[in-house]
């Protein structure tokens, strides 16, 4: 089962973020049921791994994070394949990270190593970007270059994700509270 562990967002910042997507013509938008914070993706894994994976994260304890979204970016070098919302990287939220990779291991989860550059994703390009539309995701980040927002994370949760033409469509197989 294809799976990752996430922040969900409370729904004043999911409708803060649609109204961002609104100024954006190019691409495919996620919709707000799907945006998050990922965590840790872990990829293909058996149910009796997650089954695991759900025990050691239900015994992580942590408070509440504030995530602070400054500014929009795009991912995949000159011909981006992702416009994100970047959320300020924070001891707690990076502790979380931590604590959610570690669970992993101990589950027996191989996770790659990879920078941790927290993020939600809002629209995902096609791979042949002609030159107009580059033009567009640069006229609009400029137009959005003040984005902010800040919310409260309140929980965090172990999705699956099941791939389909449409697109993702991700269902909660657990959820975890922060609080404390």
């Amino acid at each position: 089962m294809r799976a990752f562990a996430g922040l969900p967002l409370p729904d004043a910042a999911l409708d803060a973020l649609e109204r961002v997507q609104e100024g954006l013509t190019v691409g495919r938008h996620v919709p707000a049921e799907n945006m998050h914070l990922t965590l840790a993706f872990l990829d293909d894994q058996p149910e009796a791994g997650l089954q695991t994976l759900h025990q050691l994260l239900a015994e992580i304890s942590a408070p509440p994070l504030q995530l602070t979204f400054r500014g929009l970016d795009t991912f995949g070098g000159k011909l981006p394949r992702v416009l994100a919302a970047e959320v300020q990287k924070t001891p707690e939220l990076a502790h979380l990270r931590d604590r959610v990779r570690s669970a992993c291991r101990t589950a027996g989860i191989d996770l790659p190593r990879e920078r941790f550059r927290p993020h939600v994703t809002l629209a995902r390009f096609p791979r042949h970007l002609e030159a107009g539309q580059v033009e567009k995701i640069a006229r609009f980040l400029s137009a959005t270059a003040e984005f902010g927002l800040e919310c409260e994370a309140a929980s965090f949760t172990l999705f699956q994700s099941t791939l389909a033409p449409e697109g993702a469509r991700y269902d909660v197989l657990a959820e975890y509270s922060l609080a404390g």
